[in-house]
């Protein structure tokens, strides 16, 4: 039994050596990523916790919009993967023009809805339990700090159309490299920006909007002009600006299969935020605890999030070749080591979590929130690991809409009224509130086995 265990979930090192190739670059860049947006979050702890708070929220709307954009360029990502399998190159070009032009759309609409109505969304989440007045100050650094993120937002999109269809290609460094240059320049620029170190003005929390701003500028510039020149690397380039249509067939595939994953990223994401919307309700303090902890416990989720997203690429590679046997392989293999690492982990970040929270300038109610916070995340990551991989496997064959429901319509019909019942209409303590929700995930977990061994993911799309 040990051995047919083995030989099933355990690959050699020859996988191992490919998998962590294709890998190891993304983990870097997002752990860059992650630790420079940690000491940014340290930076503006410094400020205050009304600062501190403002940004936050602002931070989980553009969340919202982050996986919106990610939905509308990884549906035809789903293509796009074994497009490259298949070698079919204009196939690669035509997912390209799709993630364009859906990741402008969005952008669009968001900047028209933040323009609109972006004081009534950050008002969602103060409540002013103490009476302080603390709140208001926290709208008004908030709507600063939005007003020049959203300069930001174009940048962005443009550069996630390009970074993924380089992605596709198993082009995961010049991506890894441009992040770098991103992240540090955002580091740097936050420290003389936020405090006015030098000639440079102090400007709080507008300094650190403006890092972030220029930041992504950079970071878009350097991947479009490296994928513009290395031509023969990126064959999808070619004629990709010559013409601005799509062919009916492929538009009509990418809409069918990519539509419920376009959706189920922006419902996912609200739902997120309404879950946290919810536990606003208990006052300005919880808002701060869970900024700290979530922000540290991105630095730990990396891993598997990473991990997750390898296995679209290497299981969409081998679907899109027919190879469908090594792709059931390779996914079983891939779940178990991403499950594994983030075992271990989650027992990093279960000890070391306790020290990070000290770090910031605010108080010890704050402080001792945000540390239960990051060792219930703890608990649950390897959960959370199984069911990312789960995902990442239905939708490598295209499986959209069981993604969708398995999602998506899964916060909004249980994770986000559990939060909604225990934090309006139990007196239960905003740690346990957050445990149960957080345990939801494991309902997950039973429902991703049986959809993966079920092999309806085991598709040939292209």
């Amino acid at each position: 039994m040990l051995e047919k265990f083995h030989r099933k979930y355990i690959g050699d090192r020859n996988f191992y050596k490919r998998y962590i190739a294709l890998a190891l670059p993304m983990i870097i860049q997002n752990a860059v990523t992650n630790l420079v947006s940690f000491l940014d979050n340290i930076m503006v702890g410094q400020l205050g916790t009304e600062q501190m708070s403002g940004v936050a929220i602002v931070n989980q709307l553009i969340f919202v919009y982050n996986l919106a954009v990610f939905g509308a360029v990884s549906a035809a990502s789903i293509f796009g993967a074994q497009y490259f399998g298949k070698g079919n190159h204009k196939g690669h070009m035509y997912s390209f023009r799709f993630k364009l032009y859906a990741a402008l759309t969005v952008t669009a609409l968001t900047i028209l809805l933040f323009v609109a109505k972006g004081e009534s969304l950050i008002s969602l989440y103060l409540t002013d339990t103490s009476g302080s007045g603390a709140t208001g100050a926290a709208l008004q650094y908030g709507l600063q700090y939005l007003i020049i993120m959203m300069a930001g937002l174009i940048p962005f999109a443009v550069n996630q159309s390009y970074a993924t269809n380089i992605k596709e290609t198993g082009q995961t460094l010049l991506p890894m490299i441009a992040s770098f240059v991103a992240v540090g320049s955002n580091a740097i620029l936050d420290y003389l920006l936020i405090f006015g170190i030098g000639p440079f003005p102090e400007l709080g929390v507008q300094g650190a909007a403006l890092a972030t701003v220029i930041a992504r500028y950079i970071e878009a510039l350097m991947i479009i002009i490296w994928a513009h020149s290395h031509r023969e690397k990126n064959r999808y380039l070619k004629g990709a600006y010559t013409g601005f249509g799509i062919p009916t067939d492929e538009l009509k595939a990418i809409i069918i299969k990519g539509l419920p994953l376009m959706m189920n990223e922006v419902l996912w994401a609200a739902g997120m935020t309404a879950v946290i919307q919810c536990y606003s309700i208990r006052g300005l303090e919880v808002v701060a605890g869970l900024n700290i902890a979530t922000t540290i416990t991105n630095l730990f989720n990396i891993i598997y999030l990473q991990l997750g997203a390898c296995i679209s690429i290497v299981v969409g590679q081998y679907l899109g070749a027919g190879e469908l046997e090594k792709a059931k392989d390779a996914d079983n293999k891939m779940i178990v080591f991403s499950v594994f690492c983030c075992v271990i982990v989650a027992v990093c970040m279960l000890f070391m979590g306790r020290f990070f929270p000290q770090i910031y300038n605010t108080s010890e109610e704050i402080r001792a929130l945000a540390t239960r916070f990051i060792a219930v995340s703890a608990i649950i990551m390897p959960f959370c690991s199984f069911s990312h991989a789960s995902y990442f496997t239905l939708r490598s064959g295209g499986k959209t809409m069981v993604t969708f429901l398995f999602d998506s319509v899964f916060t909004w019909i249980v994770v986000v009224p559990t939060a909604f019942l225990l934090a309006h209409f139990t007196g239960l303590g905003i740690v346990s509130v957050y445990f149960l929700v957080q345990a939801t995930e494991l309902i997950k977990v039973v429902i991703g086995y049986f959809m993966v061994h079920s092999n309806v993911w085991l598709v040939q799309m292209v």
